[in-house]
């Protein structure tokens, strides 16, 4: 059963709008144009878009450091113009880039920021935030002597010290190793598991596949899809068919009415589901002379959604669905 006294989304923009002024050499730029967008609390929730998409003006302006030109924004319910305190208080930030008091020790950095929260130190969690993110060992060690992936950990533990509801994490694993990505991902569902609400951002678009249930991906300061991600996945109506030959082939065949490429040994064929099927596929292979050895379908993924919606290929976006809307 729902908390009457916690909100139902976690984050909720209306209209919001950011123009950043003009020089006398650039015209003002509008990096928002009106974004309404709801993350649901207890949600891992995917915000994705090209470089400039408007992203990071989005999260600076929920996070405080940049003024909205128009519109609202709360954050846990709280109006970040009329309670820009609560608003703060209710999110944890993760940056993008990685920053780091380097004269400190971790434990002592933790501490400092518990401190700017007002927690008291009774209540801090610093050994425990340590522990959590594979720290503990680097505790009193000097912050400049942390790996790069050490340092991002940290800062991880820095936007959890008083223990906020809502935590944005802006490209949390760009530039890490593969084992350390793993760790934080495991980090993040756990944090979840415990009612965190996670605001992401990543380039790695196969992790915002397989963490968020929800994704909303933002082209040009506008919201061009949001939706669960299950949902968004269905929007594209082309299969494949990855065809493995008998013989060794010269070319690629050409497959009467269907798009054919070459991989390796194999060649796939693309195919509209509203217009063919795998079985009328595999008459047209045949029918090119081509003896089967093995075949494979293919689903889309989300890097095939995100460039059909970014990058204006959307003729494989299915017009007929409710839920297909073309970028």
């Amino acid at each position: 059963m729902s908390d009457p006294l916690l909100p139902d989304n976690a984050i909720e923009v209306r209209g919001l709008t950011k123009t950043y002024a003009g020089s006398k050499k650039a015209p003002p730029k509008t990096a928002l144009k009106g974004i309404d967008l709801v993350v649901p609390r207890g949600s891992i929730f995917g915000l994705l878009g090209p470089n400039g998409a408007g992203k990071s003006t989005l999260i600076n302006i929920l996070a405080g450091v940049v003024n909205k030109t128009g519109g609202q924004a709360y954050v846990w319910g709280r109006d970040i113009d009329t309670d820009p305190r609560g608003a703060r208080a209710a999110l944890g930030v993760v940056a993008q880039e990685v920053t780091a008091d380097v004269f400190f020790t971790p434990r002592e950095s933790l501490e400092v920021q518990a401190g700017y929260y007002g927690v008291p130190p009774a209540e801090r969690r610093s050994d425990e935030l340590l522990a959590a993110l594979g720290l503990a060992d680097k505790a009193n060690a000097y912050v400049r002597a942390l790996s790069g992936g050490m340092k991002r950990r940290l800062m991880v533990a820095k936007a959890l010290v008083h223990n906020p509801p809502v935590l944005i994490l802006d490209e949390p694993t760009a530039g890490v190793d593969v084992e350390l990505r793993r760790q934080l991902w495991a980090y993040v569902r756990e944090l979840s598991d415990r009612g965190v609400t996670i605001l992401l951002t990543t380039h790695y678009l196969e992790e915002a596949q397989e963490l968020c249930d929800t994704i909303a991906i933002v082209n040009h300061g506008e919201v061009v899809a949001c939706e669960p991600t299950a949902q968004l996945l269905r929007r594209l109506d082309t299969r494949n068919v990855v065809v493995t030959p008998e013989a060794p082939l010269t070319a690629v065949p050409e497959i009467a009415g269907f798009d054919v490429t070459p991989r390796g040994d194999s060649f796939v064929v693309a195919y509209k589901t509203g217009q063919s099927s795998v079985e009328q596929v595999l008459v047209a292979v045949r029918a090119a002379g081509v003896r089967i050895k093995d075949i494979a379908t293919e689903d889309p993924d989300l890097e095939d959604v995100f460039v059909a919606l970014t990058y204006g290929d959307t003729s494989q976006v299915d017009p007929t669905r409710d839920d297909a809307v073309v970028a």
